[in-house]
């Protein structure tokens, strides 16, 4: 009774705190549906998932994805993510995105991006999520994969703040 007592706006906001979900709002189910955050706890232990809207509304049998371990799926993503950012193509891209406002050259976009790889395991989990959401634009899954589409902005936005941080 004491729990239910308390502001349910706080309470929610205390449980989300506490489960951090890296790709609320970036991943998206089979049909372009969301995927929400969501968790259960068996024996003391969390297991935080992504369960597709439709799923919760429209029942399990009728997703083709109904939930993904968010810890697996964050990982793919990541792993999706630096490998993108590694690829002649993409780093082509910043550099082109960032040419005609600053000054930077194509070395200096390769160095920071290699260097941003050993960064990532420093940061802080905010930090990293925060990173994410500069950088994905959104998270298709199917049943066969993934498809991570990435925002040439935030690539750009990225570089730029690496930069401020090597020159500090």
């Amino acid at each position: 009774h004491a729990i239910l007592s308390q502001n349910t706006v706080i309470r929610a906001n205390h449980s989300r705190a506490q489960t951090p979900a890296l790709l609320k709002g970036l991943i998206f189910a089979p049909g372009g549906h969301a995927m929400t955050p969501s968790h259960t706890r068996k024996a003391g232990k969390l297991y935080r998932h992504y369960v597709a809207i439709d799923a919760i509304h429209q029942g399990y049998s009728e997703c083709a994805i109904r939930s993904v371990p968010a810890a697996e799926v964050e990982e793919a993503v990541i792993a999706q993510v630096r490998h993108l950012l590694q690829t002649p193509e993409i780093i082509a891209r910043i550099w082109a995105a960032a040419k005609p406002e600053s000054d930077v050259s194509e070395r200096e976009v390769v160095e920071t991006i290699t260097a941003f790889a050993p960064l990532w395991e420093e940061l802080f989990p905010a930090e990293q999520a925060r990173i994410v959401r500069l950088l994905v634009e959104r998270v298709d899954l199917a049943p066969d994969g993934m498809q991570v589409r990435l925002r040439a902005e935030g690539l750009q936005t990225l570089v730029e703040e690496l930069r401020r941080r090597e020159a500090a």
